[in-house]
């Protein structure tokens, strides 16, 4: 192993580890293979019952940089949770147990990071499909090249409110503008953090969008952010996980609640909300559309509470905006929902 020098800030990367057995390897290989060398690697079982436990035990005792925190299962907030009260580095990053990271990611993005004097420092990152794991593998070991240009911008809380639709965002580049740059979604991965930005925050527990919860509070800390413009994560797509398949109508109330917290915390900060526009109408829509027909299922009851709450947040917030504000969200979610057509077909098609 290649000596680490002492004057290596250290990172602290976090993964939080259920039933990945198939890919976890790929991960974590990534991962210490690191062109930095200076890190601590936090991988946080939640209960898995498949080998991924012993796995990652296996790891530990072969590489000092390695630690394993083994837990009963509670969902990916409290691995992350735990992950980041066991963290000891000066900068934190987060990995999905079943994504790769290219081997300069740590090293651009901590470079980029320092020399702007930025909160947080992002890159770009493709979607895989599992047919491609092995091309992926081998090109991510080789590292990328030196980034095509690194971006500060200001507002970060702002940008992720408004750089949010493709299509204009290809536009806008096209004019020059750089709109690329600008852009993150409320994944956590692919990201560099300092650490004193998580200073009294934790992900709350059993929400399945705990990551949507947490951006609006996150965002709102940051002065800048800098992007750095070369893919250095690689995102593998499943069509059956949660993101993709867990649409009942608990988790389009729970991206209700989280849209409607970012919503109030963007007009607070003075911030047209329109990602949370569309994130809150589109789930208290889809929530409406889960539960007719369904009188007889379980938890009908709780489910429609729920939505009557819902429903009630989301007019009271539409309320709150001006008639232009109100047309300009509109027109921008229509935009993204014709969108997001192209990207399930897309995602469901990748193999």
């Amino acid at each position: 192993m290649t000596a680490i020098s002492a004057t290596e800030p250290l990172v602290s990367v976090i993964v939080p580890v259920y039933n990945a057995e198939q890919y976890l390897r790929h991960c974590v290989d990534s991962i210490l293979a690191q062109s930095h060398r200076n890190l601590e690697v936090i991988l946080v079982d939640d209960g898995a019952t498949d080998s991924s436990p012993a796995i990652c035990d296996e790891y530990a005792a072969a590489d000092p940089r390695v630690t394993v925190i083994h837990q009963t299962n509670g969902g990916i907030s409290k691995a992350q949770n735990a992950g980041l009260d066991a963290a000891h580095g000066e900068f934190i990053a987060f990995s999905d147990n079943d994504d790769i990271l290219d081997r300069r990611n740590i090293e651009l993005l901590l470079h980029a990071l320092l020399a702007t004097g930025a909160d947080m420092s992002k890159a770009r990152w493709r979607q895989f499909g599992v047919s491609q794991i092995d091309e992926v593998v081998a090109e991510a070991a080789q590292g990328a090249d030196e980034p095509e240009s690194v971006t500060v911008f200001r507002n970060p809380l702002a940008a992720y409110q408004t750089v949010f639709c493709k299509s204009l965002r290809l536009l806008g580049s096209a004019l020059g503008r750089r709109t690329e740059t600008r852009y993150f979604n409320e994944a956590n991965w692919c990201r560099l953090y300092r650490r004193e930005l998580w200073d009294g925050l934790r992900f709350p527990l059993g929400r399945y969008a705990q990551d949507i919860t947490m951006a609006g509070k996150l965002y709102s800390r940051m002065t800048k952010v800098v992007d750095v413009n070369r893919i250095l994560y690689f995102w593998l797509q499943e069509p059956d996980s949660v993101t993709h398949s867990k649409r009942t109508a608990a988790f389009w109330h729970d991206n209700a609640l989280a849209a409607a917290e970012n919503f109030a915390l963007a007009m607070q900060h003075g911030v047209n909300p329109y990602r949370s526009y569309f994130e809150l109408v589109n789930s208290v829509r889809e929530e409406d559309k889960m539960l007719r027909g369904t009188a007889d299922a379980e938890d009908h009851d709780q489910d429609m509470d729920n939505l009557h709450h819902d429903a009630a947040r989301m007019h009271e917030l539409l309320a709150t905006l001006s008639p232009q504000q109100k047309m300009r969200c509109a027109t921008m979610s229509r935009i993204r929902s014709c969108e997001n057509i192209v990207y399930d077909r897309k995602i469901h098609g990748m193999k």
